[in-house]
């Protein structure tokens, strides 16, 4: 989620996380924990669920979304809401200078050689990333400011394959 400022950032998060529907968000928690939600207050706290040796289900999705839900005390409507706003993944919000310090950061350090990115808007999520978070990295040197060729094989530095006839090459 970018901003021009961190407030703006949190602000546009903030209101995508109050368009999500209870009973989608409930869902999803349900699905991910493989423990029926809809019983419980949306504004208490997770249950006691079964152990991770028991659960049926995603054994290190359970334990990340359980762990957040402790480590931040949040309530089941809190975690659902992260939990689809990030689609399970790493939430990624701030300024597009404090966007590409994470990410120079994790790639850095050896956390990612590379980023799939999922804007929360299509596509002025993308268009946003494009027009403020790449010329941030291409300023520090993380991402080209040139293709390598014409192709996909040619852009990752690939050889083609010895196999491929030549009216293909």
């Amino acid at each position: 989620m970018i901003g021009q400022t961190e407030a703006e950032a949190e602000e546009k998060a903030s209101h995508l996380r109050d368009l999500i529907p209870e009973k989608a968000g409930v869902r999803l928690l349900s699905h991910l924990l493989n423990f029926e939600l809809s019983d419980f207050d949306l504004d208490g706290p997770l249950p006691e669920l079964p152990s991770v040796e028991t659960n049926n289900g995603a054994k290190t999705r359970f334990e990340l979304v359980t762990k957040l839900a402790k480590d931040e005390n949040l309530t089941i409507r809190q975690l659902y809401q992260h939990v689809a706003g990030a689609r399970g993944h790493r939430e990624i919000k701030g300024t597009p200078s404090q966007i590409a310090d994470q990410m120079q950061e994790w790639f850095e350090n050896g956390a990612a050689d590379g980023f799939n990115v999922m804007a929360p808007l299509l596509p002025s999520g993308l268009e946003e990333f494009n027009r403020y978070v790449i010329p941030e990295l291409q300023e520090r040197g993380l991402f080209r400011t040139e293709y390598e060729g014409t192709t996909l094989r040619d852009h990752l530095g690939l050889k083609r394959p010895v196999h491929v006839n030549a009216a293909m090459q």
